[in-house]
This record gives structure tokens, C-alpha cells and sequence, in this order.
């Protein structure tokens, strides 16, 4: 068959573009306001940012309108319905979303698709970069609401309107083209419009709110049940006598542990300066338990270290008799720690065999009892002090760690039940 000298796609591209002008918006009437219908299809969940409060999302993007200057009879051009034209001959809307930060690998598509009638049809994947409120208090278990507003960015309603393509609740519960093996699900897409009120007029915009949440068994198995371990490792400690110092060298190796684990885990939490999440608070809450605890300890051991250094010289030494009256009389410990008898007893140094003698040593005798007594009394006072602190610094302790528990469980159902 001979190929025809003049082909019927080069007629019908030459007729729609010979006398067509893309500055102009395509209506005869200019009263009348081009209708853009636009749908959005969530294909990825690709970066949380909560840092920069970035989300990164891949979408297709679809919008519909009615071309009044690009329409013909299909029996004059061999019965051709719909053809391709070139994007940069054409006019198109100017729908922005206002929530973008930047697009990243998006593919610059160049054609679009007109039919018969004059609607084209344009349909392109979007990597879009969006600033949401990202909140994450209740991490692993967050649920994020993050939106896509479309609007055009000069033209009031009277000139463009926007409309939905699909209905509603076609759009909400829509995930055939989503991608779920991700960290992150999407729970819907709703969508709303309106009309908003400004200076340049009244302006259509469509927002589609896109819900997600994220797959929390990772971090469970990562952070949350080695942190309950570490805590009730800690919780244990306290069951160690108060007076035992090898309860202090246990409490310090927990705090390392403490430590490292929290360096570990401040890569994998995620960092915003408008909400901290709430496992790193009741992190901070038992580390700082730990802390007081082994503050207490030390005290504790420092106070009996000075308790028993005093008590090393005491009158009751002065019962040994001496072997000779002209030098001080000293007692064997005393001789090994390099340490002189007491100046009360040399005061009191009296002959042997007398009766004054024994008045002195009898009231050597109750002077130290009556001390003794006194720093007994003082020690078990500051010792029973310290193990109500102990003992009420535990309960504590114990309900931080069951509120912990409880939260995270409360949390776990809700975001089940999403």
C-alpha cells in the first residue's frame, strides 16, 4: 500500500496548533471558569523527617480539564479519538501545592493526552517533599496526618474552579498502588474542599490529608524490651543490703549500661524540637532514679567510713597498766597506727594499787559506754532514715516503671486499633 502524502495524525496536530495560542485560557466565554478535576495516588512513604519536619512522599498525580479550543470531528481525521500534543504547546492550569518544599526525581514527562471533546488528561508521577507537623510523642506507635493542598497560584474561582475527580470515598480507602512494605502504612486519604477568602478574591483549593502510620515491631524488639530489662536490672539493685559497697560498683555498672544504651538508641529515635518522645522521658526519669540511688549509697558509706575512723581511739584502752610511769601509755592498735594514747588518759594517771585509781578507770569505763551508746543511737537513727529513703525511692521507682509499662500497652492498643 502506498503511504499517504498527507497523514491524517500530522493534519490533525497541524489543524489544533496552527492557530492555537497557550496564553490564553481555552474557553469562548470568558465568564465561564475551567473546571480542573485532580485526584492523587499516595505509590510511597519514602523519608520522616522529624528533625526538619520533612515528609517525602512519592504520589501519581492526575488532573483533568476541558480544552474548548482543542476539539474536532473525529470522521474528518480517520476516526481519531484521542492524540498526544506536546505539554509546552498547550496551556495548563497553574496548580501548586503550597505545602512543598522541593521536588526530588521527579520525571519531567512532556506529553499529554487530548481526546475528541477537548478534555486532556495529565498524569505524571510527583516526588514531593512536603512540610507536615510530624508529632512524635508516642513513637514507635505515631500516626501521622500530613497534607497536600492544591491550589492554583494566581487565578481566583471565577477564572479556574477545582473539583474531585473521583468521588470521596474512592479516594480515602484507595491503596492498590501503595507500596506496604515499607516502614510506614497508609491508613487513608481523605480529602476537602474549599473556597477561600483573600484579597485577590475568593481561590479553590483541594486538600488531601494523607494518614499514616508506622510499623512498630522493630523497635520493640530494638528499644523497648532491652530498656525494660535495663530497668528492672536496676529495679533489682535495690534489694542489695543499703550498707553493702559492692552496691555501689553494681549501680555504677548500670549506669554505664544506661549510658551506652542511650547513645545506641539516639540514631534509631527520631529528634524534634517541638515534642521528645515518651520512652525518652521515662528513659531520663529512671536514669535519674539511678542516679539518686547511687548518690544515697556513697553518702551512706561515707557516713559509716566516718563513724568507725572515730571510734578508733577509745578511753576504754586506758585499763592496761603501764610498764613504765615516765613514758606515755599506748595501746598495741594505737602502736601500729602510729597514734598516741588519748590526752584524757595521761591526765589521769594515777599509781597503781590505790582506790583513786579505780574511781578513775570506773569513770574511763562509763565515759566510753555513754559515748559508745551515744554513736550507736546516732548511727541506727541515720541508718533507719536512709533505708525509709531507700525503701520510698523503690516504690517510686517501681510506679515509674509500671507507668511505663502501662503507656506503652495503652499505646500499642490505640495504635492497633487505628
Amino acid at each position: 500500500m502506498p503511504h499517504p502524502t498527507n497523514p491524517a495524525l500530522y493534519r490533525l496536530t497541524k489543524h489544533l496548533l496552527q492557530k492555537y495560542h497557550k496564553a490564553v485560557r481555552p474557553v469562548h466565554d470568558w465568564t465561564e471558569a475551567t473546571t480542573v478535576y485532580l485526584d492523587v495516588l499516595v505509590h510511597a512513604v519514602l523519608d520522616v523527617d522529624a528533625q526538619n519536619q520533612k515528609l517525602k512522599t512519592s504520589i501519581w498525580y492526575h488532573e483533568v480539564w476541558d480544552d474548548e479550543f482543542l476539539s474536532w470531528n473525529p470522521s474528518m481525521f480517520d476516526e481519531i479519538r484521542e492524540i498526544s500534543l506536546p505539554l509546552s504547546d498547550i496551556w495548563m492550569p497553574d496548580i501548586i501545592i503550597k505545602e512543598v518544599v522541593d521536588f526530588e526525581g521527579s520525571p519531567d514527562l512532556p506529553y499529554v493526552y487530548v481526546n475528541s471533546s477537548g478534555t486532556i488528561k495529565n498524569s505524571k508521577p510527583i516526588q514531593v517533599v512536603s512540610a507536615c507537623s510530624l508529632e512524635t510523642y508516642a513513637f514507635p506507635f505515631d500516626i501521622q496526618n500530613c497534607s497536600l493542598t492544591f491550589s492554583s497560584a494566581l487565578h481566583t474561582v471565577h477564572d479556574i474552579n477545582l473539583a474531585f475527580l473521583r468521588s470521596r470515598g474512592d479516594m480515602k480507602h484507595d491503596k492498590k498502588e501503595f507500596l506496604n512494605d515499607s516502614e510506614w502504612e497508609l491508613l487513608s486519604v481523605s480529602s476537602t474542599h474549599n473556597i477561600l477568602q483573600s484579597c485577590a478574591g475568593e481561590s479553590a483549593q483541594i486538600q488531601f490529608h494523607v494518614v499514616i502510620r508506622r510499623h512498630p515491631l522493630v523497635y520493640v524488639v530494638s528499644l523497648l524490651i532491652p530498656s525494660i530489662f535495663l530497668m528492672l536490672v536496676d529495679l533489682g539493685s535495690f534489694y542489695l543490703p543499703p550498707t553493702c559497697r559492692a552496691r555501689i560498683a553494681f549501680k555504677t555498672s548500670v549506669l554505664v549500661g544506661y549510658t551506652v544504651f542511650r547513645v545506641n538508641i539516639s540514631d534509631e529515635m527520631p529528634r524534634s524540637a517541638l515534642s521528645t518522645p515518651l520512652i525518652g522521658v521515662f528513659f531520663v526519669v529512671c536514669m535519674a532514679f539511678l542516679v539518686i540511688s547511687l548518690f544515697k549509697s556513697i553518702l551512706l558509706v561515707r557516713f559509716l567510713h566516718d563513724e568507725s575512723g572515730a571510734g578508733q581511739e577509745r578511753p576504754l584502752l586506758c585499763l592496761q597498766g603501764d610498764t613504765d610511769a615516765d613514758e606515755p601509755r599506748t595501746d598495741p592498735r594505737a602502736q601500729l597506727a602510729g597514734a598516741t594514747e588519748p590526752p584524757f588518759c595521761q591526765e589521769h594517771q594515777v599509781q597503781p594499787g590505790t582506790l583513786k585509781e579505780v574511781w578513775f578507770q570506773l569513770r574511763s569505763i562509763s565515759t566510753y559506754f555513754q559515748t559508745w551508746e551515744q554513736a550507736e543511737q546516732q548511727e541506727v537513727k541515720w541508718l533507719a532514715l536512709l533505708q525509709r529513703f531507700d525503701r520510698l525511692l523503690f516504690q517510686a521507682y517501681a510506679v515509674v516503671l509500671g507507668l511505663y509499662a502501662v503507656t506503652l500497652c495503652s499505646l500499642w492498643a490505640l495504635w492497633a486499633s487505628s
